[in-house]
């Protein structure tokens, strides 16, 4: 399931989670059983693997017609081919893509998917980094029957009209597979319908149909306090409802006012962790009552807010995050790359497509109230700038109702702060710089304020410091103990946030991850250990400091 709430009631959904057959290309001549979603390093002689894997199954067509191929994830190139058919290639883990099957007959096909996870000149993205790409269909694939036309996505957001009342609006995108006439689309949500006729279309046209509904008696989704609707676009044809698609929203509102972030006109505080997606057990491809434990102990601890670093995360988490109520930062697949690889077309065409993906699949996550981008990237230079201004407007274009946002390493030199609405920083004092939090803080925001953050929010978006866990020395406290971390992240939450100029902090990280090999040197244990948790979630004795921090705030 791609979700965790069922998406169509009318149209026929079938999961292809399970067993496949994995064959690797290592030589070896083996192939492994294979439960999809996972990656390929849970398979203990495919642990460093890094390469390309074949995934086989079969499908069971019941009806003959056309079907969409539906991929959560793949990492982090995808080839799929049907009976020995090519029909498409995804570049990209993080972002979900689907593939068009016409003319299958009834009975046994023969599915097949080529993953491939090396770094090469093709890949601007997936490159070696503080994260581990892992390799495999990391994400639920499904097989859906379409008809003669069928609804690709839809796109939500809503303004208020007075206490409990909202307008909505709804953009429902179709996709017609042949000649279609006499259609229409009907939209419910919140107990208000409306219905918009769908002009003429021929086959391999798309339409966007436009509709407003006014709705009363709403509750607005708030921190820690969601309130979700179900969004529901039927599509009729010639009097026969023929698909649908179903979303849940939230009604709520995400404003900058000079140097406060106001949802539902109240301002937001954030008290955040960084996390990525890694398990020691799971790898990048967590189960959903795995995602769950993960934010029972992040809401344990009295955090109301996760930064999605450094890419898009499972649609089912961001799902878990809305139920529950808490805020999002979900920012596009980029962390400081190499001047070499930053300054391509291939890296900026590969972002654009990304961009364009995550926005169009999670922009109706009430959870996410900002948008984020190219994590400590080139943001001080010119030809930087020109990439920012240029991923910026894209953003702008595709969601215009969420701020938008990037988290900056470059201290005291940034040239991008002005455009945008909310400014950003990573800060590392007492673990990378030697200074007192609270001075090297107050002498950053004074250098911002002249450089293009004033009268706009600030969030830090990493803080924080290292610790092994199961390292103990109480007397020396080193770095890297457990001690030494919790003392550091007791000075830097505190600092934070008695900063009334400050809208929060986002502590890097919640669980520790797994880096590459090419960063190994200068992370113990071939880990990034600034988590709370470690791999396997269990807590350092900075958990209960930041507790204490948080529940206090």
């Amino acid at each position: 399931m791609q979700r965790i709430f069922d998406e169509h009631k009318v149209r026929i959904v079938k999961s292809l989670d399970g067993l496949w057959n994995l064959t690797p290309d290592n030589g070896s001549g083996k192939s492994y059983p294979v439960f999809v979603p996972s990656v390929w390093e849970r398979i203990p002689d495919l642990t460093s693997f890094r390469g390309v894997c074949t995934y086989k199954r079969s499908v069971e067509i019941a009806e003959p017609g056309t079907y969409l191929l539906k991929f959560g994830g793949v990492s982090h190139t995808a080839d799929v081919y049907l009976d020995g058919q090519f029909l498409g290639h995804h570049y990209n883990a993080f972002t979900a893509f689907q593939v068009l099957a016409e003319n299958v007959t009834a009975g046994s096909h023969t599915l097949t998917v080529v993953a491939d996870n090396r770094f090469s000149e093709k890949s601007a993205l997936h490159v070696p980094n503080d994260y581990t790409t892992y390799g495999g269909i990391n994400r639920p694939v499904e097989l859906h029957k379409v008809e003669e036309a069928y609804i690709d996505r839809m796109a939500f957001s809503c303004e208020e009209t007075g206490k409990g009342k909202y307008l909505a609006h709804v953009s429902v995108f179709l996709r017609a597979l042949s000649s279609i006439e006499n259609a229409d689309v009907l939209l419910s949500v919140a107990g208000g319908t409306e219905k918009a006729a769908v002009p003429a279309l021929s086959a391999g046209e798309s339409a966007e149909i436009k509709l407003d509904l006014a709705v009363r008696n709403v509750v607005p989704w708030d921190v820690l306090d969601a309130h979700l609707y179900d969004l529901t676009a039927t599509l009729s044809v010639n009097g026969q409802f023929t698909d649908d698609l179903i979303d849940r929203v939230g009604f709520r509102t995400v404003k900058i006012e000079g140097e406060r972030i106001l949802l539902n006109g109240k301002e937001v505080r954030i008290k955040g962790f960084n996390r990525h997606e890694d398990h020691g057990q799971f790898g990048m491809s967590l189960s959903v009552d795995a995602m769950m434990d993960d934010l029972q102990l992040i809401l344990d601890t009295g955090a109301n807010s996760l930064r999605t670093c450094h890419y898009p995360n499972d649609p089912r988490f961001l799902d878990l995050c809305d139920a529950l109520g808490l805020l999002v930062w979900e920012e596009n697949h980029a962390r400081q790359l190499p001047s070499e690889v930053f300054r391509t077309d291939l890296f900026r065409e590969q972002c654009r497509v990304c961009n364009e993906e995550m926005v169009h699949q999670h922009c109706n996550h009430p959870g996410i109230y900002i948008w984020g981008l190219l994590n400590e990237c080139e943001s001080d230079t010119e030809y930087g700038r020109t990439v920012y201004a240029e991923q910026i407007a894209q953003l702008r274009a595709l969601d215009p109702t969420r701020p938008i946002s990037f988290a900056s390493c470059r201290k005291f030199t940034d040239i991008c702060l002005d455009l945008v609405e909310v400014v950003s920083y990573n800060i590392y004092p007492r673990w990378y710089e030697d200074d007192s939090v609270r001075h090297y803080t107050e002498k950053l925001v004074a250098w911002m304020e002249e450089h293009g953050a004033k009268t706009k929010p600030i969030l830090i978006t990493e803080i924080g410091a290292g610790g092994i866990y199961g390292y103990h020395d109480p007397f020396a406290k080193p770095k890297w103990s457990e001690e030494r971390q919790a003392e550091i992240l007791e000075e830097q939450l505190t600092a934070i946030h008695a900063m009334p100029r400050l809208s929060g902090a986002y502590l890097w990280q919640f669980a520790d991850v797994k880096v590459a090999d090419e960063f190994a040197l200068r992370r113990p244990k071939a880990q990034n250990n600034k988590g709370i948790v470690d791999l396997y979630r269990r807590p350092k004795l900075a958990y209960l400091t930041v507790k204490k921090i948080y529940h206090e705030i």
